[in-house]
């Protein structure tokens, strides 16, 4: 869920309290302390992610280590399993979905990772301002527009909102890759906001 420290956003977006910058995330409640973890709490946190030993978000979680290592194994694969839907693609969902759930930290995390992949920020500044709208191309908006409503309303998804995803070329195997990115977000904006607070820069 962290972000390399060393990017910089080409152009910074701040609009309706969300932002491309890199920010930091605090738990509320006690974080697993390194020198005393378990080698089993130490062994997933090395699995998990480079910067996980220095995250409140994964030193809260590995509380519970073997659910963090499916956590993070579900997670990775969804986000990063070759083929199927872009990652960029992928990352304009997660943020799509952050952005509509109100989580400041990971609509910025994977804002900048859209930014990385596609060397571009403009969705991003559409999606901040207004998700509804938001979209360069036919097929960003029918990703977002997926995305707004599986997040809405869920239990309103039906053949005509993949169909209106199909229209734009993607694939039954890209669908599928699409809500499962929407998914994991939808339940992992829920951890983060339940259960800690972003930093955000100064102004």
């Amino acid at each position: 869920m962290s972000t390399p420290a060393a990017f910089q956003p080409a152009q910074v977006i701040r609009a309706h309290g969300f932002t491309n910058e890199s920010l930091e995330w605090k738990a509320w409640l006690d974080v697993v302390q390194l020198d005393q973890a378990t080698p089993d709490q130490m062994a997933v946190l090395e699995e998990s992610h480079p910067k996980a030993k220095t995250s409140d978000y994964y030193l809260f979680l590995v509380h519970q280590p073997l659910i963090l290592r499916e956590r993070s194994t579900a997670f990775n694969a969804i986000m990063y399993a070759p083929g199927g839907l872009s990652r960029a693609e992928r990352e304009l969902g997660s943020t799509v979905v952050s952005r509509i759930n109100g989580c400041v930290y990971c609509a910025s995390v994977h804002a900048q990772r859209f930014e990385q992949l596609a060397k571009r920020s403009d969705t991003i500044a559409q999606v901040f301002e207004e998700p509804a709208t938001a979209g360069t191309t036919a097929r960003e908006k029918a990703i977002v527009q997926f995305s707004i409503k599986i997040t809405e309303q869920p239990a309103a998804i039906n053949a005509a909102d993949i169909n209106a995803l199909k229209a734009e070329g993607l694939n039954d195997g890209e669908v599928l890759d699409l809500l499962h990115s929407d998914a994991i977000f939808a339940w992992a904006n829920r951890l983060m906001l339940n259960l800690g607070e972003p930093l955000m820069p100064e102004a």
